[in-house]
């Protein structure tokens, strides 16, 4: 199983997980690598955890893949991106498919390239039966205008701002219908929610480490999950 065949936790594992990716810049810089190979090795880490969160029985995973402040780096940056994302589709469909995983997208896709939009509404399609994960990738994403998008679409089916709960608006999320993360992970030593999920991660346990994206391996997600298994969670009661 991935770098751990023996993975045990000393309690119930997370029923969702989010990660934010965090560091492909930086790992090719202090190889003296282009940007680009960061990005390349990033894709590669994200094949790796999502089998390694497959193999263990995560029942959902959601990935920041790309967030709506992502637009302001360089065209060519950008361009790359989306063109790793359309290449990781084609390869993982089948993989996906064996798996029975579907996947989900978390953001606007119509300000998304051509290409990689075709390619998601086909895997979103051909994965949309699958259900022993889920995973979804957070794409053109912003927490906060998740939340404005979410009161504008109750606003528009009629609802009346004084009958609005936190259950009326978490049903208008994109991640409607799925548990809140029990986990989210952040990589490469910063500190900081980044606007992902902002809503969802409420009660949310965080696990930050130093590794950066592309360094992340099966085993370090294990050591995110076993340290959450330890932790009591009390959702603000004594």
């Amino acid at each position: 199983m991935g770098d751990d065949a023996n993975f045990m936790t000393d309690g119930p594992l997370p029923a969702h997980v989010g990660i934010i990716m965090d560091g492909n810049g930086r790992w090719a810089v202090r190889r003296g690598l282009p940007r680009s190979e960061g990005h390349r090795a990033g894709a590669a880490a994200v094949r790796r955890v999502v089998t390694a969160a497959r193999e263990i029985g995560l029942g959902h995973l959601t990935l920041y893949t790309f967030s709506r402040e992502n637009w302001s780096r360089p065209v060519e940056e950008v361009s790359l991106l989306f063109g790793l994302l359309v290449d990781f589709l084609g390869r993982e469909l089948d993989t996906l498919q064996k798996n029975d995983i579907r996947l989900h997208i978390f953001g606007e896709n119509a300000a998304l390239p051509l290409a990689a939009r075709k390619a998601l509404e086909h895997v979103l399609t051909k994965t949309r039966g699958n259900g022993s994960m889920h995973l979804n990738l957070a794409l053109n994403y912003s927490g906060r205008e998740e939340i404005t998008r979410a009161c504008k679409q109750y606003a528009a089916e009629g609802g009346r701002l004084e009958d609005l709960t936190p259950e009326l608006l978490a049903a208008h999320l994109y991640s409607a219908g799925q548990p809140d993360p029990d986990l989210i992970i952040r990589t490469s030593g910063e500190y900081r929610t980044s606007n992902f999920l902002l809503f969802q991660s409420a009660y949310s346990e965080y696990f930050f480490t130093e590794t950066l994206w592309p360094d992340f391996e099966a085993k370090d997600l294990y050591e995110a999950l076993r340290g959450y298994t330890q932790r009591i969670r009390r959702f603000g009661n004594i």
